[in-house]
């Protein structure tokens, strides 16, 4: 069994706590080092109160021999740490490690190509040949999957005719961990409020997906995020006008998705408790009054984030998707 010796990069956030946790138990993950510029020395459990029993320190010095470095540094700091890094690489390393980026630094088209590396785009459903083969990844968004999950289907399919409306709603992890008036207990919790309407950052890397899927332009998407008052994942629903019958719709999501296992299609009604702390996402199809309504339900810090990115890893070195990620939901 091949060992994956593993660096982590802004080891103090939801999302690198979350990735934590599943590498521990994966059977080919070795945890070399956690980078954290805010606290060299400390123990990993200080922060991560659920891992106290690792023995694992944060450090400030990564080592660049490693096979693959997790970015958890935050959107819009990738490419500083890369850069700052890169020369130790080049030195130290015999081989310069795999990177996934869980940032949104190398989401999109016209910022794949940095340092001599091109980032594939992480949705396996999309683009899983292309990861296999990749040397670096870009992770995608949490709202970007639960909706591109959604819509694939129909954007291959060239079915996406008419303008998508989304209403999704995440729970608080998905404002990350630094502390904001939004993401305060005092205004989170019995609340509901919705935040950059029809602008949200992760319409970018949808549209692009989309696009390449349809082989041309697609529809206009109306989405309407919403901050919700719960801790862990998003529930999105979208319509948009079908002339397929409710059988061909559901068939033609079935086929879609027949060889990917974390996508489970059905015509009953899905929630969140059947996917929080798993990696799944469920997807419910309905024909309603000349529509498409699909329901996409996910862990966000899971297939939106973390387990996404384990997911990539396994691709990226020859593991069953599934290895690490046989996660139960917590339905009661």
């Amino acid at each position: 069994m091949n060992t994956i010796n593993i660096g982590i990069a802004g080891g103090r956030g939801y999302v690198a706590g979350e990735l934590l946790r599943l590498l521990v138990h994966h059977p080919n993950a070795r945890i070399a080092w956690v980078q954290s510029s805010s606290a060299p020395g400390q123990a990993v459990g200080k922060t991560h109160l659920d891992l106290a029993h690792l023995d694992l320190t944060f450090t400030d010095q990564p080592d660049p021999a490693v096979d693959l470095i997790f970015l958890c540094q935050g959107h819009g700091r990738s490419r500083q740490w890369i850069t700052d890094f890169l020369n130790r690489w080049r030195e130290q390393a015999k081989t310069a490690p795999k990177i996934i980026d869980l940032g949104n630094d190398f989401r999109l088209n016209a910022d794949a190509h940095f340092a001599g590396r091109e980032f594939v785009y992480g949705l396996v459903e999309a683009n899983r040949d292309r990861i296999r083969t990749a040397d670096a990844v870009a992770n995608p968004g949490c709202f970007a999957t639960a909706i591109q999950l959604a819509l694939l289907p129909l954007a291959r399919g060239k079915l996406l005719r008419s303008d998508v409306h989304i209403h999704a709603v995440t729970g608080a992890t998905g404002a990350g961990a630094t502390l904001r008036e939004t993401s305060h207990f005092a205004y989170r919790q019995n609340n509901l409020s919705i935040y950059k309407p029809f602008a949200h950052q992760h319409l970018g890397e949808i549209g692009e997906t989309l696009t390449k899927l349809a082989e041309g332009a697609v529809p206009e998407l109306h989405f309407l995020p919403l901050r919700g008052d719960f801790t862990r994942g998003i529930f999105a629903s979208l319509y948009t006008e079908t002339d397929l019958d409710a059988e061909d719709l559901l068939n033609l999501y079935r086929a879609y998705y027949a060889d990917h296992v974390f996508v489970h299609v059905t015509d009953q009604t899905v929630h969140l408790k059947q996917v929080v702390n798993t990696n799944f996402c469920y997807l419910q199809v309905q024909k309603i009054n000349g529509k498409a309504l699909i329901t996409s339900v996910i862990d966000n810090l899971l297939i939106g984030a973390a387990g996404r990115a384990v997911q990539n890893m396994n691709l990226l070195f020859d593991l069953p998707e599934t290895t690490g990620l046989q996660l139960k939901s917590s339905a009661f």
